[in-house]
């Protein structure tokens, strides 16, 4: 019996063999795992393609933490490796406005500082923002709002403004308690949304979009069979429908999250600016 995860950290415990597949371990405000999978094929026990999947858990992000400017800081240090030296990079943010659960991703997008416009509108007195690096921001909704898959409005905007890469931000789900609005993935492989709680989607990775994408994401739901194990230390009989179960504080806990992330970003896409620039603007 599997239990739906979007999490690499949490896929690796379950299977065998760890052949192609490596794992590293750093941190200071985060506990930080950073899987490396070499192929497709090594990736396929975990359900997973190749790439970098790099876990960063702590404390729950529905709470306020005195450590807040280090860990924006620690995400803003994982992501920036993962994005390309230069060019114009489209933030996007994937999810359902209107479901909170599923709003982290329309949450972070206001927060992101947009500057793609700011060339052609500043005036040469402005040197600090007109030297930003190009950044564009989108939350087109989801298919059942809209009629427009994600990852066709995403391509669409892609092939206008030609970013050097994409960052989406998107809810996850999860097969752990512990890791249930206390962790945060960030990949280099792409994004299915809508595939931890089996409702997938067109997939945005570098293959159906030609430029690297950079997935972000916390999980905010887990499957009702993990707390019934939980709590009872036997595997529940199989249902079925499989129900999705979200945290008490959902409201708080997407808050925080979106913003703890949309700083994050801000950080590894200007590093010219430290957390009080970001956190002003």
């Amino acid at each position: 019996m599997q239990y739906r995860t979007d999490l690499a950290v949490e896929s690796l415990a379950s299977v065998r063999t760890r052949e192609g597949i490596t794992e590293h371990k750093r941190g200071r405000y985060f506990r930080i795992t950073e899987i490396h999978i070499k192929d497709d094929k090594a990736g396929q026990p975990l359900g997973k393609t190749k790439g970098r999947y790099i876990t960063l858990e702590g404390q729950p992000l529905s709470r306020f933490s005195d450590d807040y400017e280090g860990m924006a800081e620690e995400l803003a240090g994982e992501l920036r490796p993962l994005l390309p030296a230069e060019g114009c990079v489209l933030v996007t943010g994937l999810g359902n406005a209107e479901i909170t659960p599923d709003a982290l991703g329309p949450r972070v997008i206001p927060k992101i500082l947009a500057t793609r416009h700011l060339q052609a509108e500043l005036g040469e007195e402005e040197t600090f923002l007109r030297s930003l690096r190009s950044v564009a921001a989108l939350a087109g909704g989801v298919l059942g709002q809209t009629g427009i898959e994600s990852a066709e409005l995403i391509r669409a905007a892609a092939e206008h403004i030609r970013p050097a890469a994409v960052i989406a931000v998107d809810a996850l789900a999860c097969s752990s308690l512990e890791r249930l609005g206390t962790t945060i993935q960030i990949s280099d492989a792409g994004i299915s949304p809508g595939s931890g709680v089996a409702n997938h989607r067109l997939a945005l990775n570098a293959e159906s979009l030609g430029i690297p994408v950079i997935a972000v994401g916390v999980p905010t739901v887990i499957g009702m069979r993990t707390i019934a194990e939980d709590l009872t230390g036997r595997r529940p009989l199989p249902m079925r429908e499989e129900m999705m179960v979200t945290p008490r504080d959902i409201d708080r806990l997407i808050s925080q999250a979106a913003h703890l992330i949309a700083c994050g970003i801000n950080l590894a896409l200007h590093p010219q600016m430290d957390y009080a620039d970001v956190a002003a603007l």
